[in-house]
Parts: structure tokens; sequence; C-alpha cells
């Protein structure tokens, strides 16, 4: 399979809006990367998962509360990815590339993998959004079918009910076999990864055994087998949902499209830049509790456009491209609560896997 390209010998819709990025940024005479604002909210959450893994560790507690704690966990695990990890794999943290590592790493304590993140995320996802056969992020088969190109099969009919526990066994997925098979198949998707050095092999290693250590053999020396059993599933339970959720509202709903390359070329005959506004979608823009908690990746237009400028910026730059999309014509797409995506979401799920459109199956 040939690489597939972009239409990208002309440019007007992102050239106009980059120059008007960068206007911005000029005027204002601020940097593109973090500030006050993202480091107090790094210490905010580093500090909380910090003292709840201490009290769940090592102090006692009743059983709700215990349980209350692991759920808490798994929301600020959540959190630490969209806002610390996620800035600082994106390299947009900080303007000193050695913090950016550092803050990226924060996947690898909480069981991932930085080194397959950022290929997978930054490299596949960012570039062919929403491509079937490349995008890895919307790869769930055969558990679920989210665009038109997949197989259905007769059990999709469901999926709408279903996805919440789906979902909630990502993180488990993730940590314990997706790394893994794309650490042994040396690809994801159909893209393969590039060598990678000693050390890289060594950290992918060290990492997880050192995760396994901290979360599960650490809390069974103290709490037991079936305490750790139950609090350690309701961690991944609630991270591994936080986040399937917040990324397949920003790409899998009705509004938003799925792409496919001209078959003899192999090309998508759009810009890059409107491909990502075609295939991306915003939710709760103006909720700030949202924002803060999600490292404003409710504001997935903009950071598919600018994925090297921080999250805490988006607010502001959002305006800029709304201005810009509805001066070229384009559709903007963005949902005004969380709930109301979340309804999209369940009701494209439900249309891709209705029994009346199943033939053979």
């Amino acid at each position: 399979m040939s690489k597939i390209t972009f239409n990208n010998k002309t440019s007007p819709f992102f050239d106009a809006l980059r120059e008007r990025i960068d206007t911005y940024f000029k005027d204002e005479k601020i940097k593109q990367t973090g500030n006050i604002k993202l480091y107090s909210k790094t210490i905010i959450l580093v500090s909380a998962a910090v003292i709840i893994y201490s009290c769940l560790v090592f102090a006692n507690m009743p059983v709700w509360l215990a349980i209350t704690f692991c759920a808490l966990m798994g929301l600020t695990f959540a959190s630490i990815g969209f806002n610390v990890m996620h800035d600082g794999a994106h390299d947009s943290y900080s303007s000193n590339k050695r913090i950016n590592k550092l803050m990226s790493y924060s996947l690898n304590l909480m069981g991932g993998s930085s080194f397959m993140w950022k290929v997978k995320h930054n490299i596949v996802h960012h570039t062919f959004t929403n491509i079937e056969g490349v995008d890895d992020d919307i790869d769930v088969k055969p558990f679920m079918r989210v665009n038109e190109q997949q197989e259905r099969y007769w059990f999709h009919r469901f999926q709408h009910v279903y996805w919440f526990l789906l979902y909630g066994a990502t993180y488990f997925m993730w940590i314990f076999w997706m790394d893994f098979h794309k650490y042994f198949t040396r690809k994801i998707g159909p893209t393969p990864i590039r060598k990678m050095s000693v050390s890289e092999h060594i950290g992918f290693w060290l990492t997880k055994l050192g995760y396994l250590g901290l979360f599960i053999g650490l809390p069974i020396f103290f709490k037991g087998w079936i305490a750790t059993i139950i609090g350690y599933s309701v961690i991944l339970f609630v991270t591994g949902l936080t986040i399937a959720v917040v990324f397949q509202l920003a790409h899998v709903v009705g509004d938003c499209t799925f792409p496919t390359p001209d078959p003899n070329s192999n090309k998508i005959e759009e810009e890059w830049a409107l491909h990502q506004v075609h295939t991306t979608a915003n939710f709760a823009t103006r909720n700030r509790v949202v924002s803060w908690f999600m490292g404003g990746l409710n504001f997935q237009v903009e950071h598919h456009l600018f994925p090297r400028i921080s999250h805490v910026h988006y607010p502001a730059i959002s305006k800029l491209v709304r201005e810009t999309c509805q001066e070229f014509n384009v559709k903007y797409i963005e949902y005004p609560t969380v709930l109301s995506a979340i309804s999209a979401h369940v009701r494209h799920l439900k249309n891709l896997g209705r029994p009346e459109l199943v033939v053979g199956r």
C-alpha cells in the first residue's frame, strides 16, 4: 500500500489561518507553549495522584470510601494524561525539549508507553485522522463498527448499548495487550515503527515492570489480593472509560467524515487542514470545568490543526479558527455540551449497527 497523501499544492485555508494564529501570539507577546496555568494544573493533578495512592495503599478506610478513592484515581490518571502527558508528547508543554520528554513519561508511570503513543497518536492519528485502515484510533474491530467502510456483524446492532463496558476495558487492553502487540509486530496498523534504540527497549520493559510493582505488587503486599484486584479494576475501568469517551466524541460522531483516498492515486483530494476540520468535532467549549479537566481536548479542532500549541491557548485561538472556517465556508463541528456529544456518538453507533442493514450476517 502506497503512502496516503493530501492535496497540499495549495492550502489557502491553512495559510490564512496560520497567519492569523501567528499574528495573535506575536501581538500578545506570548509563547505558544504552556504557562503558569498548565504548570499549576500539573502540580495539582500529580499531588492528587500521590495523595490518593498513599491513602489507598497505606491507610485504612471503609470499603465504600476506598472504592470512591479508586474512582478518583482513575479520573486523576485520565486528567494527567489529557493535560500533562498529552502536551508533553506533542512538545507543547514547554519550549524546553527535556521538560516535554519528562512530562510525556508520565504515561509510563501510568502503565503506558510514551514511545508507542507518540508514533500511534502524533504521527499516525494526527496525520491520517479517520482514514479507515490507517488511523489506529478508529480500529475497534471486530467489537465495534464506527464507519461504513468497516464490516458489519450481527452483534453491532447492540453496540450503542455495550459501548460503555467496552470503553471501560480499553485501558486494561492498552497496558497489557496493545503496547506489547505493537512492540513485537513493530507496526501500528499498517504503519511500521522505526527501530528502537537500546535505551528505548530498556525503558519500555523497565517502566512496564515498575508499573506492575507500584500498582499491583505493593498494594497486594499491604492490602491483599482481593482488595487489590477490586480496587485496581475500578481504577482501570474509570480511566479507560474516561479516555475512550473523550477521544470518541472528538471523531466518532455523525457530523464527522471518514474520507476514502482515491483508489488509483491513494490521495485525499483536499488540503490536510481541511481534512482535519472535517474529521474532528469540539464539545462543551464554554464549560471551564470540562476544559480544565480534559486539557482542552474538547477543543479538538484547534488541537488537530495546531498540535504543538499548548491547550491553554485553545479558547483564545478557537475564535480565529471559527472566523476562518466561516470565511472559507468550512463546517466547524461543535456540540454545546458533553451530553449532547455523547448522544451524537451513541446515535452514530446505533445507525451503523442497524439490524435492517445487516447483509449475510
